[in-house]
């Protein structure tokens, strides 16, 4: 009889339990392992929504653009010729259009000097008068060695070399003085350009270059050292040589320069 009640007290707790909800046993790894997939989860979800930041650069004006190629040159005519860097620069903005007006692109004249007795290559263009001469180079740097023998070159424009050399503003109203344009506003403009570009910064990294050493090594060489500013063309240009000229006297392969550098230029 015992043993009829013990099976029979076995069979009944076996249905209880196979009658139960079917809920699954979770272990507390799988609840720890459940746990990290919903913090990954969140991790990726914040992830998603952040937002990229990018950084835009601003892209360089065609002024800039015209700064940037010509101030080496604009600076190294006011070493040789005491023309203010400041003045020059304007004068090239303005009267070439940035480098954009007809005379710059097919004549490579950016300052709009009129024939005047010139014997070379010419181009005639509408200004104060129908079909006037102007000159015509065969580069833009032409051009910009023209414009410093012009003034330096022409009587009238003498009493403008008895300035300060980084008084822009006494530049500007002596070129319309002297007669080099006739827009009564020329003075203006070139201030204006000057001083929205801080054009005058280049004149005084040339007034701050006083400690240009330059020594002669014979009749024919000059030993200089390099400072802000210098660059293979400018000191070409500076010294009435070239570059290839400096560079083979050098042993130079590259035009890289680094201030304080000695180099010896043919003279």
């Amino acid at each position: 009889m015992k043993t009829v009640v013990k099976y029979t007290v076995i069979i009944v707790l076996a249905f209880a339990f196979s009658c139960g909800p079917k809920k699954g046993i979770v272990t507390k790894k799988e609840r720890n392992k459940e746990n990290t997939e919903i913090k990954d989860n969140t991790k990726e979800t914040k992830t998603d929504t952040e937002k990229e930041v990018v950084k835009v650069t601003k892209p360089l004006s065609n002024v800039d653009v015209y700064i940037n190629r010509f101030s080496p040159i604009a600076r190294a005519k006011m070493q040789t010729s005491k023309i203010p860097a400041s003045i020059t620069l304007a004068q090239g903005i303005l009267e070439s259009g940035v480098g954009k007006g007809r005379l710059a692109v097919e004549a490579n004249n950016h300052f709009g000097i009129k024939c005047h007795g010139w014997k070379g290559a010419k181009i005639y263009h509408d200004d104060d008068s129908s079909q006037e001469c102007f000159r015509k180079y065969e580069k833009p740097e032409s051009s910009y060695d023209d414009h410093s023998e012009f003034l330096t070159g022409r009587k009238r424009y003498a009493n403008l070399f008895k300035l300060k050399p980084d008084d822009y503003k006494g530049w500007a109203k002596g070129l319309k003085a002297a007669g080099y344009a006739t827009d009564r506003k020329y003075p203006q403009k070139l201030i204006s350009l000057i001083e929205r570009y801080e054009l005058y910064k280049y004149d005084k990294e040339v007034l701050g270059n006083n400690s240009v050493e330059i020594i002669p090594v014979n009749s024919g060489v000059l030993r200089y050292v390099i400072v802000k500013g210098d660059t293979l063309y400018s000191l070409a240009k500076r010294f009435n040589t070239s570059v290839g000229a400096i560079k083979d006297l050098n042993n130079m392969t590259s035009n890289d320069l680094n201030l304080g550098q000695q180099i010896m230029i043919p003279n």
